[in-house]
């Protein structure tokens, strides 16, 4: 029996202006509209505009909705002010990711605030579940709005000047990872600036009814910019230049967070979330793989799965792989065994029987100049 794909707000704009659609994680998706290189270019240089209306929007009031995220996540959240963000893990009991999330303390027109969760297409319902298996406190309530707000991504050098005519808070004033209500387009919504591309930018949270009409003025404004429809092809090799992970390539049930180099995400010391303990006895435990970059010669490009070598020994896997439309070389994300993990060091990668040269690297391979 065929799967019945989810749909977003955009699906019919996208099929109907050249998306390439393909299933990502049960949800319909643009892949590509012109080439994957075009779409990363356009969001390097100008604007890239990506719907994650798939993503899982998971709202929590209350209270106690604070303390019980906090209670969920390895980051301390429950101390973030109101138009904060942090990216965090949610662990199984054994430390390992089943997902990483960014929440959200939002201050509603009332005064009063609430909790946001943007988890991952593919892990909401996993979340859902988790969710359940820890029940809530009184007082405390939990609204998937999956499916009545879009999510866009407008990414790119040039996107708050393009952004800012419609959007009524002040872009410019917005600090990285900081989120707040506001009007877009003259309608309720909520703005944030994050990403997932290494550029700068914002995501707009705004009503179903409205996305299409947000999604095309953006992009009749900002055509003389160079704004452009993205893929998720192109969210992909920019995501992977930045050194982003990406959940079922980087991040698994079977890697703890510290074996991904996200020891950022993880608050020292904090122990009231699952498999805490594991979380910390990770970072020493020599034999377990860790998470680093590779830079390869030529043209072949290191697919998933692909095994890194060294002296004739596997020593990791890789995890992702592209051709840099950025900096025209192969790279790389890989787990290594920690002996092989310094920046220089030098590896093989076996593509299909031909064992080619490579390069340790510290993650990130791109960052953007800031002004």
């Amino acid at each position: 029996m065929t799967q019945t794909l989810l749909t977003t707000p955009l699906t019919q704009w996208h099929a109907g202006h050249g998306g390439r659609m393909v299933d990502f994680a049960g949800w319909s998706m643009p892949v590509q509209y012109t080439s994957i290189v075009e779409e990363h270019n356009a969001t390097r240089n100008a604007v890239g505009m990506f719907d994650i209306s798939h993503m899982g929007r998971l709202r929590l009031d209350g209270e106690a909705a604070g303390e019980y995220l906090d209670s969920l996540v390895t980051r301390r959240v429950v101390d973030a002010k109101p138009g904060r963000i942090r990216y965090a893990l949610v662990t199984n009991n054994h430390g390992g990711i089943r997902d990483d999330v960014l929440v959200y303390h939002l201050q509603d027109a009332t005064g009063g605030s609430y909790w946001l969760m943007v988890v991952n297409a593919g892990n909401r319902e996993k979340i859902l579940g988790w969710i359940n298996e820890h029940p809530m406190p009184a007082g405390v309530t939990m609204s998937d709005l999956t499916m009545d707000w879009a999510m866009i991504a407008v990414q790119g050098p040039k996107a708050l000047p393009l952004l800012q005519p419609l959007v009524e808070a002040d872009l410019a004033s917005m600090k990285y990872y900081t989120g707040c209500e506001t009007k877009v387009a003259g309608h309720g919504g909520i703005v944030s600036r994050t990403g997932y591309t290494g550029e700068d930018g914002c995501e707009l949270i705004v009503g179903a009814n409205v996305a299409a009409q947000i999604w095309e003025s953006l992009l009749e404004s900002g055509c003389d910019a160079g704004a452009q429809a993205a893929g998720l092809g192109a969210r992909d090799t920019l995501r992977l230049e930045a050194g982003m992970p990406l959940y079922g390539h980087e991040l698994n049930e079977e890697i703890t967070p510290l074996q991904a180099g996200l020891s950022f995400a993880v608050t020292k010391g904090k122990i009231n979330h699952p498999g805490a303990d594991q979380v910390f006895s990770s970072a020493d435990d020599p034999s377990l793989p860790r998470l680093v970059g590779l830079r390869l010669e030529g043209k072949r490009v290191p697919r998933e799965g692909y095994n890194v070598v060294s002296n004739g020994e596997q020593i990791g896997t890789v995890s992702s792989g592209t051709f840099s439309p950025t900096m025209q070389c192969p790279l790389a994300m890989a787990y290594l065994s920690p002996a092989h993990t310094d920046p220089g060091t030098k590896v093989h990668v076996d593509v299909r029987g031909s064992e080619l040269p490579a390069t340790v690297e510290k993650l990130p391979f791109y960052k953007r100049e800031k002004e």
